[in-house]
C-alpha cells in the first residue's frame, strides 16, 4: 500500500533518515494539499476519459541548498497518485524541449506525424507541450533555474501550453520567481513567465536555518586515503547519509550535441568514478557542465598518476577547477594524499595548483562558501 505523503515523512523521521524540521513543514503542507487535489481529480484512476484533463495548482519550492527541498518532492513523487508522471532534474527537461524542437522543425510530414501525432503549423511549442503532456499528467522538476536566453524566450509559452494540457508541476529552485534569470537579456521578455509561475504554482520558502548536506559534510573526512576497505565504508556510508534515503537515479548532460549519462545520481549530488570522469575524452565545457549541474560530487577509486597518464592527470586539473570555481563540494577516495598524486610528467609543475585546491576543498572554510 502506498503511504500519504505526510505518513512517508513521518516514516523517515521514526526510521532516523531524517530529522523533524519546523521549516520543512509549509513544503509539506503544500505538497499534501496537492496529493488530496490529485486524488479528488481522480489521478489515481487513470486518465478522465470523457472531460479534457485540468491541471491541478502546483507547488514550487525554493530557498538555499541544502534545506531538504529535493528530498520532499522526491517523497511526494514517491507517493502522488498519478499513474503518469515524471521526475527530472529541469536542465535535463529543457535539452529534451529543444530537442524536440528541433524534431519539428526538421521534420516533414511524416516525421512530424510518426513523432508528434500532427503536422501542421511552424510553431513548435504546441506539438512539444502536447507530447509532453501525453507521456506524463505530473512533472517533478528539480533545481529549476533560468541562465540560457534560448531557454528563458520559450518558457512561458511551453509552460502555458502544458498548463492548457492539463499538466501539473511541481519544482524545487535556489531561487524565488522573482529572482529567475535575473540580470539576464532581453530579461523583460521573461517575465510573463514569472507572473505564470506565481500563478500557476504555490510558491512556498524552505529557508531554514539547517543545512543537512553540510551538517552532513563537516567534521567528516572529505579526502579518504588509501583506497582500503574501511576508507571505502566511509565513503560509502558518507553518500548514504547524504542521500537521506532517496533513491539514486541516473542523470544526463547535454554539452555541444552530446549526452554524459551519470548512473548514480541523487538531486544535485553524482557518484563517478575516476576513470569515468578523467579517463574519458572530457573537455573544458563537460566538466563546466558538471560543476553547473552537482553541487556535490563523489570521486571514486583516484589513482597515483605517473607520467604516462599526463592526459588524465589534465583532465583532474580541469575537473578540480571548475569544481571549484563553481564553489561545488567533493568527497574523495584517493590512493594517496594530493601532493603524491602525480610528482613526474608533463604538467607536473602546474599540477602544483591542483594540489592546493583539493586541500582547501576539505576545509571547513571551503565547505561554507555557497553557490550562486
Amino acid at each position: 500500500m502506498v503511504l500519504s505523503l505526510r505518513a512517508a515523512y513521518r516514516e523517515r523521521i521514526d526510521r532516523g533518515e531524517i530529522q523533524p524540521d519546523p521549516a520543512q513543514q509549509g513544503a509539506i503542507d503544500a505538497l499534501a494539499r496537492l496529493e488530496s487535489d490529485l486524488n479528488e481529480a481522480g489521478e489515481g484512476s487513470g486518465f478522465p476519459f470523457f472531460r479534457k484533463p485540468k491541471a491541478a495548482r502546483g507547488v514550487y519550492l525554493w530557498g538555499p541548498v541544502g534545506r531538504g527541498k529535493s528530498m520532499l518532492m522526491d517523497l511526494f513523487y514517491e507517493t502522488a497518485p498519478s499513474h503518469t508522471k515524471r521526475r527530472s532534474h529541469f536542465h535535463a527537461f529543457m535539452a529534451e524541449v529543444h530537442g524536440l524542437i528541433g524534431e519539428w522543425r526538421q521534420g516533414d510530414t511524416a516525421a512530424r506525424k510518426r513523432r508528434f501525432g500532427q503536422h501542421k503549423g511552424d510553431d513548435p511549442i504546441g506539438p512539444v507541450a502536447a507530447h509532453l503532456a501525453a507521456e506524463a499528467r505530473l512533472f517533478c522538476f528539480d533545481e529549476l533555474q533560468v541562465t540560457d536566453i534560448a531557454d528563458a524566450m520559450i518558457l512561458g509559452r511551453l509552460f502555458e501550453a502544458m498548463f492548457a494540457e492539463g499538466v501539473t508541476l511541481v519544482c524545487t529552485s535556489n531561487r524565488a520567481p522573482d529572482d529567475l534569470y535575473k540580470n539576464g537579456l532581453n530579461r523583460q521578455l521573461f517575465l510573463p513567465f514569472i507572473a505564470l509561475i506565481q500563478d500557476k504554482l504555490q510558491v512556498v520558502p524552505v529557508k531554514g536555518p539547517t543545512d543537512y548536506r553540510l551538517d552532513r559534510l563537516r567534521g567528516a573526512n572529505l579526502y579518504l586515503t588509501p583506497v582500503d576497505p574501511d576508507n571505502r565504508r566511509q565513503f560509502d556510508r558518507l553518500w548514504t547519509d547524504l542521500l537521506q534515503g532517496a533513491a539514486e537515479t541516473e542523470a544526463t548532460v547535454e554539452v555541444l550535441g552530446r549526452t554524459l549519462r551519470f548512473p548514480r545520481t541523487a538531486g544535485g549530488m553524482v557518484r563517478a568514478g575516476f576513470g569515468d570522469l578523467c579517463g574519458a575524452m572530457l573537455g573544458p565545457q563537460d566538466y563546466l557542465a558538471i560543476a553547473e549541474r552537482f553541487h556535490t560530487v563523489f570521486l571514486e577509486d583516484l589513482p597515483r598518476l605517473t607520467a604516462d597518464k599526463r592526459n588524465e592527470a589534465r583532465r583532474l586539473v580541469i575537473l578540480i577547477d571548475e569544481l571549484y570555481e563553481a564553489s561545488a563540494k567533493l568527497v574523495a577516495l584517493a590512493e594517496a594524499q594530493p601532493e603524491a598524486l602525480y610528482v613526474q610528467g608533463d604538467g607536473a609543475f602546474e599540477f602544483e595548483r591542483t594540489v592546493s585546491r583539493l586541500e582547501e576543498m576539505r576545509s571547513q572554510s571551503y565547505l561554507e562558501k555557497t553557490r550562486d
